[in-house]
């Protein structure tokens, strides 16, 4: 025990998820807030930043013509995401799929 004086649960929370390996996690989940600013209006309505799994964005396009043209800017919106979440925490790939019920 230190005599320092009190610590507040915030550093406490912060310093055993960082050894536990969270804290990267839950950067990385910053994605999906980050999503709509990052890709821009029009490719957000669109679409849909859904989970992130390790370093994995998976985002829901509405339809396959979306998704042909979003697949081709995967690197471009990659970068985006990226630059909105900071160093450490970042996403290595995204992974594009088809929303379901959409009958395109």
């Amino acid at each position: 025990m230190s005599n320092a004086g009190p610590t507040r649960v915030a550093d406490l929370l912060g310093n055993l998820l960082e050894k536990r390996g969270l804290g990267t996690q839950l950067r990385r989940l910053g994605a999906l807030d980050a999503w709509s600013d990052a890709v821009g209006e029009k490719i957000a309505e669109v679409s849909e930043a859904k989970t992130v799994v390790a370093s994995t964005l998976f985002v829901e396009v509405r339809s396959s013509a979306w998704l042909m043209e979003l697949s081709l800017m995967k690197e471009a919106l990659l970068e985006r995401v990226n630059a909105g979440l900071g160093g450490d925490g970042t996403i290595d790939r995204i992974v594009l799929t088809l929303m379901e019920g959409d009958g395109s």
